[in-house]
């Protein structure tokens, strides 16, 4: 693989960013990865707006992959308070998953949170139904807490749900 550089996402990311968050998460485009969510949910996974919001916020930002000029992945990461981290919309251009760039986001996401926000504890959330995901996640250390979170069904920014079970399970990891 090319030479990777992670930097924070700014402004001018934003229409990369929002081309591939979808590209990642939604629609045919997505299936030619492992980590599509085309089976559960339609519509979009975020908005320009939404990411315009999360680099405006102080206590969020995005760490951006990028790869001889062109976005390969990204991944949102946020202070929850009380010393624990989230991270989450981590995604990874279809056409790369399985290369290892998703496990070097995440081991970015977990050292900006711990050096930016004194994180000593991340937390992420996923829908039950992705098994595979589950397990790669397991895989880096994280284990199910018990806790589900509703979905935001009826707010269409957030997809619009195929099947009505939908729910997140909370993963959580020690950092060191």
């Amino acid at each position: 693989m090319t030479e990777i550089v992670i930097r924070d996402a700014v402004a001018a990311d934003i229409p990369a960013l929002h081309r591939l968050i979808e590209s990642a998460y939604r629609g045919e485009a997505s299936r030619a990865g492992w980590t599509t969510e085309a089976d559960l949910l339609a519509g979009q996974r975020t908005d320009p707006e939404d990411l315009a919001g999360i680099l405006a916020d102080p206590a969020q930002a995005m760490l951006a992959a990028w790869r001889d000029g062109d976005l390969a992945g990204c991944v949102l990461i946020a202070d929850r308070g009380a010393g624990t981290g989230y991270f989450g919309m981590l995604a990874v251009s279809p056409t790369l998953q399985g290369g290892g760039l998703g496990r070097r986001l995440v081991e970015a996401a977990q050292q900006a949170l711990a050096a930016r926000f004194g994180a000593r504890r991340v937390r992420i959330s996923v829908l039950p139904q992705r098994d595979t995901l589950i397990a790669w996640y397991r895989r880096l250390g994280y284990a199910p807490t018990g806790e589900t979170l509703p979905f935001p069904y009826g707010d269409p920014r957030f997809g619009l749900p195929l099947r009505d079970d939908l729910q997140f399970i909370v993963l959580e990891r020690a950092l060191a």
